[in-house]
């Protein structure tokens, strides 16, 4: 199926003002603190252009802010390109280095990573930037959503290096995409991006989370018909394409019309929850102030449906044709052409 596979939204989404600005600081940042470590490395993070997705899915932030938001997203997609499929004892390491991760916000900001790598590093500095000016309540809820998908991510990594990549029924893989996908804390980076936080009693009404993890499906959907030519090259089993072909049978042609009617009926039954939000606010008795950030919180759903995939249509981490060296590392298994897992 071809990247540029595009679902229609009955909504538009913007793209911040600070795009250009920040990407310069950005891949600045990313070379001196050792994100890529080779030219090659860094042509094809550029070619990956994770600025343009941050300003779409953060579009309010203010410009300094928009800069760490898109130094977090190199870290996270970094990250989940380190195993090498001809190494499956690098499982131990990515383990190692993902629970060092989802302690970094669990310590006082700015505690200095006991893990250390150049993942590690840069993650300790990010967060400390992240966690200002943000409420326990918030920073609670950020580091379980994190935690659930660095852990999410180490299950997807064992299963790899066992040799049971593609062991996943529909049904099972579909839990695991919604953690790996690593929407919910996403969403929850928005409030930090724009100043603001959803009431607790809407977090925790059933509606909100049923929103949120419709929109993580939705997401990992979109993302898995995007990236699915690269996941190929690379003998990737986690794509939802590649489960419902050897699951169902047929064709790769009936397993990507399957994902995209999925994809549809999904993002539909998201839609449904969203026009019951104001009757979940009356129900709730918020007031006026309360009900604005119930709809910043919405928006910032809205923005992450509609800016991951304007970017996703684009990006160069998705190409269906590539060559050189990048294209050599994934068809060895790999994702990544630096190994950022030692100093």
């Amino acid at each position: 199926m071809p990247q540029d596979v595009r679902f229609d939204l009955p909504f538009t989404t913007p793209v911040s003002p600070h795009l250009e600005s920040a990407r310069e600081h950005h891949l600045r940042w990313v070379r001196e603190r050792g994100l890529v470590r080779s030219r090659a490395g860094f042509e094809e993070y550029r070619s990956w252009d994770l600025p343009q997705a941050a300003a779409r899915t953060y579009p309010h932030a203010p410009a300094d802010d928009l800069v760490v938001l898109m130094n977090w997203f190199s870290l996270a997609f970094l990250f989940d390109d380190q195993f090498d499929t001809a190494s499956p004892d690098r499982a131990d390491r990515i383990a190692e280095v993902a629970r060092e991760m989802i302690a970094t916000p669990l310590r006082p900001a700015g505690t200095a990573p006991r893990v250390v790598c150049p993942l590690t590093l840069a993650w300790a500095e990010v967060w400390a930037r992240l966690a200002q000016g943000t409420s326990l309540t918030w920073r609670t809820r950020f580091a379980a959503s994190w935690g659930r998908f660095l852990v999410a991510h180490t299950e997807e990594v064992d299963l790899a290096a066992r040799g049971l990549a593609g062991t996943l029924g529909v049904t099972e893989y579909t839990e695991l995409r919604r953690r790996t996908v690593g929407i919910h804390h996403s969403i929850d980076a928005a409030e930090r991006s724009r100043g603001f936080e959803v009431p607790p009693q809407v977090q925790g009404h059933e509606l909100m989370v049923a929103m949120r993890d419709l929109a993580a499906d939705t997401i990992g959907f979109m993302n898995d018909i995007h990236s699915f030519e690269r996941e190929r090259r690379r003998g990737d089993g986690h794509n939802l394409i590649a489960v419902l072909h050897r699951e169902r049978g047929g064709t790769w042609e009936e397993a990507s019309a399957e994902a995209y009617r999925m994809t549809r009926e999904t993002l539909d039954a998201y839609l449904e929850l969203e026009a019951r939000v104001p009757g979940m606010c009356a129900e709730l008795g918020l007031d006026a102030e309360q009900r604005v950030r119930v709809r910043m919180g919405v928006e910032a759903i809205r923005h992450w449906i509609g800016g991951n995939q304007e970017w996703a249509l684009t990006s160069g981490r998705y190409a269906a044709a590539k060559d050189g060296p990048a294209a050599a590392a994934e068809l060895a298994g790999r994702g990544s052409l630096d190994d950022l897992l030692v100093v």
